[in-house]
């Protein structure tokens, strides 16, 4: 599993004109899952995400995490995380997990973040969405859950 975490002053995400989650203070979370991911990975991945120090102190240093500063999350489903780009002109995308294994994963990694008591915003799984945010920094993260946890 990856999961690319972009600080946001607020964020939404709109499915056909409609916003579908909106955000404000926390971060965006573009999730993405590959075929030999294992489900009990979404709860180490969960908890490295509320638990990362990304927001700043009352001195300015990156010392405060969404559990710290009661954050909002917005997650948002993106199989082309996993796109190989290696060769040719058009990415490959052969690494994703299969869409079925897919929302699972990202529904079970849902529910992870979730039960920390923060606002949980989400998009739509396989739906074409337009997402918007006003990055806070910025500050962007690429986390990769460690296979074996």
């Amino acid at each position: 599993m990856r999961i690319v975490i972009q600080r946001v002053a607020q964020a939404k995400v709109d499915v056909e004109g409609k916003t579908v989650g909106e955000i404000r203070k926390g971060a965006l979370v573009l999730f993405g899952a590959h075929k030999e991911d294992q489900p009990s990975q979404t709860l180490w991945l969960a908890g490295k995400l509320v638990n990362l120090r990304i927001f700043a102190d009352a001195q300015d240093k990156m010392n405060l995490s969404l559990l710290d500063i009661q954050g909002e999350v917005l997650i948002v489903s993106q199989f082309t995380l996993y796109g190989n780009c290696l060769e040719g002109r058009r990415p490959e995308f052969t690494a994703a997990a299969p869409p079925a294994f897919a929302t699972t994963l990202y529904e079970k990694f849902i529910a992870e973040v979730k039960s920390h008591k923060l606002k949980v915003e989400t998009g739509i799984f396989g739906a074409r969405m337009e997402v918007s945010l006003l990055n806070d920094g910025p500050i962007t993260l690429i986390v990769d859950a460690p296979s074996g946890v």
